[in-house]
């Protein structure tokens, strides 16, 4: 059965890493082997979500449910495909400097034995490929140290005759 746990700062807010967690739909622009993804059904604080996983000739879809608590943590309950179990969740918790710290938890098994075996030979890179991904997502949408890139924005300066003619109520 693998499994990965780990603890993770980061220069985000709770609310910040929630919300791009809780985003399901946008998972298959950024995480790789992730190639679609769909909303069951949508409760206040609960997502039934299917995720279709692919690599190389293997292709599975799966259901969760996912529990919400913003800001504090998702919960990410198996519901049916090809698992045997699976067990997964985040838990995001302010640091004094504003940043995150990020528990991240995975626990799967799959019915198939012959998945489970390519799965677990894999395992590891993938979820450091997988977390990566996910701070990657962060920069991309806070900015790499939490706030927001700077939008470039073109200003046109006036020249002196345009100045002097709106100083006189004339056109440009």
């Amino acid at each position: 059965m693998p499994t990965h746990a780990e603890k993770r700062p980061m220069p985000y807010t709770p609310e910040q890493m929630f919300d791009m967690v809780a985003d399901i739909e946008k998972y298959p622009e950024f995480l790789p082997w992730c190639t679609a993804a769909r909303i069951r059904r949508r409760e206040k604080n609960i997502i039934i979500a299917d995720l279709m996983i692919g690599f190389k000739m293997v292709r599975e879809k799966f259901t969760s449910r996912v529990e919400l608590n913003r800001p504090h943590g998702i919960n990410v309950a198996y519901a049916e495909g090809p698992f045997r179990h699976m067990d997964n969740h985040w838990v995001f918790q302010r640091m004094d400097d504003g940043g995150v710290l990020i528990d991240f938890y995975v626990d799967f098994e799959f019915h198939s034995k012959m998945l489970q075996k390519i799965v677990g030979t894999l395992f590891n890179e993938a979820v450091k490929l997988m977390v990566s991904a996910f701070q990657k997502r962060a920069a991309m949408l806070y900015g790499p140290d939490g706030r927001p890139p700077v939008q470039k924005r073109q200003i046109t300066i006036p020249t002196p005759r345009q100045i002097g003619r709106k100083l006189r109520g004339q056109q440009p």
